[in-house]
């Protein structure tokens, strides 16, 4: 028998909060709104260790991932979760989860098809009471027209792209999809992966019609989100790749955790 130091006692009496592995590259399938896609996620996996325990079995954070089959989705990513505590003899602890999610979506004169690329963050923990907790993250890239210069100029208005980033917890499933739709819909315009001219002519002046400052898009966007059933804790952040400045304009609704 080899010795197993980690499963020793400690005697400093220190309690750790969090205790795992990240930076874990592991393949992965994600079913959100009833469509399935295999990407890459990166894992950070920890668990609370109680004072009298020396260290933990990092090995069973890996073995957890390398023995999971099927997808992971609202349900799943719960089990997953419940699941580590139990391999890890745990009181409480948390997945967070980051891949990127594409979108597909069809330009809107043209109707040809294309996808955008999404960063997605999911994160589930267990308390100490047992109590499970999931919040969701994605950054939308959008256009957006600023109203100033539209008001001023006597033609044009300078624009960019910018990213609107939507966290929030929820207590039943929202999908990826729906989640970047509202991101869209407040915004100057969508962007795409490929516009032909027509599609071009379209997304230029819908934008010019619907001028936002950045404090207009988190504004916008969080009274979307909480007219949304079982969304508690919602953060909404904007940035604007300004045109006509060397730096962003930004703004934000919530507390950034």
């Amino acid at each position: 028998m080899l010795p197993d130091i980690q499963s020793q006692a400690d005697e400093r009496e220190l309690p750790i909060d969090a205790v795992g592995v990240k930076g874990v590259r592991h393949p992965v399938t994600i079913r959100s709104g009833g469509r399935s896609a295999a990407t890459v996620a990166d894992f950070a996996m920890s668990v609370a260790l109680p004072a009298r325990h020396k260290g933990t079995h990092m090995s069973r954070f890996i073995e957890l991932l390398e023995s999971h089959t099927g997808a992971l989705d609202f349900v799943t990513f719960e089990s997953l979760t419940r699941a580590m505590l139990w391999r890890l003899d745990a009181a409480s602890g948390a997945i967070d989860m980051c891949f990127t999610w594409f979108l597909e979506k069809s330009a809107p004169v043209s109707a040809v098809r294309s996808r955008l690329d999404l960063p997605v963050r999911w994160q589930g923990s267990v308390d100490t009471q047992g109590r499970y907790r999931f919040r969701m993250s994605v950054t939308v890239p959008v256009t957006s027209l600023c109203p100033c210069s539209k008001e001023i100029s006597a033609y044009g208005a300078h624009n960019q792209r910018s990213h609107i980033r939507i966290e929030a917890g929820f207590m039943h499933e929202m999908a990826i999809d729906a989640l970047a739709a509202l991101a869209e819909r407040n915004a100057s315009s969508e962007v795409y992966g490929l516009l032909k001219r027509p599609d071009e002519k379209y997304v230029t002046e819908r934008a010019y019609e619907n001028p936002k400052f950045a404090e207009d898009l988190v504004r916008d966007v969080a009274l979307d989100l909480r007219r949304q059933t079982g969304v508690s804790e919602c953060v909404v952040e904007a940035e604007n790749f300004e045109s006509i400045h060397n730096h962003s304009a930004y703004a934000r609704i919530g507390q950034a955790g």
